[in-house]
């Protein structure tokens, strides 16, 4: 992963440059191909320290968010090739959705399938989705897309309305202390290592006042939050708003509905927004 994000920090200071230059052309399509790892195995030390980190039981069951952890290196690669279209640095994740089709155990190897698609217009630029599955035995018991945002700021759409406040929930609340390593604890488990959730002065090399928390780490932390809750098959589909700056107090809420559950994480001082959520039962086929 060091590795990768060197050559993202490579392509975003680069790959803009080189591509003004004649005869070199910008490929505006998402490369027609896949990347995969088969058979990779838990280890358990790793599985429980994401799960402290995150904060899920000890148990040997993969929370819903574990996969991801072993797709996103692959996305990276796929993300950091000249084949891409857009550099890596300065993409926004604005959401993601996971199936959780069928449990998943420690103690089962998967296959991790990893591609690009589904790339179209959105307000402030260009927006695509990485697809992610994992299969056990042949079966695929795992599927996530994260949908992940290229800003133009020369694009004459409309720009997209400030976020609202958060919804009230009156199934539930909290307040969390967001500590202000949480983005090195983090990374050091996921492998994350992108500088603006690290330190202040490698965040504010990139454009932000403060590091940020990982968005996946957001949602892992809500999922946590209802785990007693969770059944064995469902989606849990959550919009990423404001970043949650470093370190922070913020609000969990949530309410049942009739299919699952509604959640969302807000700012405690003010209440801006930073997640929002939902948690279904997976309809079967």
């Amino acid at each position: 992963m060091l590795k990768l994000y060197g050559k993202a920090l490579a392509g975003a200071t680069v790959l803009p440059v080189a591509r003004k230059l004649p005869g070199v052309s910008t490929p505006r399509e998402l490369p027609q191909r896949s990347l995969a790892r088969e058979e990779v195995s838990v280890d358990r030390e790793h599985l429980a320290a994401y799960d402290r980190v995150c904060g899920f039981r000890l148990r040997d069951e993969l929370p819903a968010t574990y996969p991801h952890m072993v797709a996103f290196p692959l996305a990276m690669e796929l993300m950091t090739d000249t084949s891409f279209p857009f550099p890596v640095m300065g993409l926004v994740h604005i959401a993601n959705r996971i199936e959780m089709v069928q449990p998943m155990s420690a103690a089962e190897p998967f296959d991790v399938r990893v591609w690009a698609a589904d790339m179209s217009e959105h307000e402030r630029g260009t927006q695509f989705q990485i697809h992610a599955e994992a299969s056990v035995s042949g079966t695929v018991s795992w599927r996530s897309s994260s949908t992940y945002l290229h800003r133009e700021k020369s694009s004459n759409k409309e720009r997209s309305p400030s976020p609202d406040g958060a919804a009230s929930l009156s199934g539930g609340h909290a307040v969390w202390e967001v500590p202000g390593d949480i983005g090195r604890r983090y990374a050091a488990v996921s492998r994350d290592r992108n500088p603006i959730h690290l330190h202040p002065l490698s965040a504010k090399l990139f454009g932000m006042k403060a590091p940020i928390a990982h968005g996946m780490w957001t949602k892992a932390r809500c999922l946590a939050a209802l785990e007693g809750e969770l059944p064995e098959a469902y989606t849990v589909d959550v919009r990423f708003k404001l970043p949650i700056f470093l370190p922070s107090k913020v609000s969990f809420d949530a309410a049942p509905t009739d299919r699952g559950w509604s959640f969302a994480v807000s700012a405690a001082k003010d209440g801006k927004p930073h997640l929002s959520g939902e948690v279904a039962d997976l309809e079967p086929g």
